[in-house]
C-alpha cells in the first residue's frame, strides 16, 4: 500500500491513494471499469454476424454427435 502521505483527496471528497495493484487508486480503476463498460456495451449489443453463428452452429452439432 502506499505511503499515508501519497494519499489525495478529489474534488468529491473521496480518498485517491495509490493501491498495490497497478499503483492505481480504487477511485481510478472504477473510472476506467466504467469508460471500458461504456465503449464495450455498444458491441456487446450488436448481434452476432452470420459467418460466427454459422460456425457455432457446426460446433455446436459436432458436439451433439459425440455425446
Amino acid at each position: 500500500m502506499g505511503n499515508p502521505s501519497d494519499a489525495r483527496t478529489t474534488a468529491a471528497g473521496q480518498d485517491e491513494s495509490p493501491v498495490a495493484r497497478g499503483g492505481l487508486s480504487d477511485l481510478t480503476r472504477n473510472r476506467l471499469a466504467a469508460q471500458l463498460r461504456a465503449m464495450y456495451d455498444t458491441v456487446a449489443q450488436q448481434p452476432v454476424p452470420d459467418r460466427f453463428a454459422e460456425l457455432i452452429a457446426k460446433l455446436d452439432d459436432r458436439d451433439r454427435e459425440n455425446v
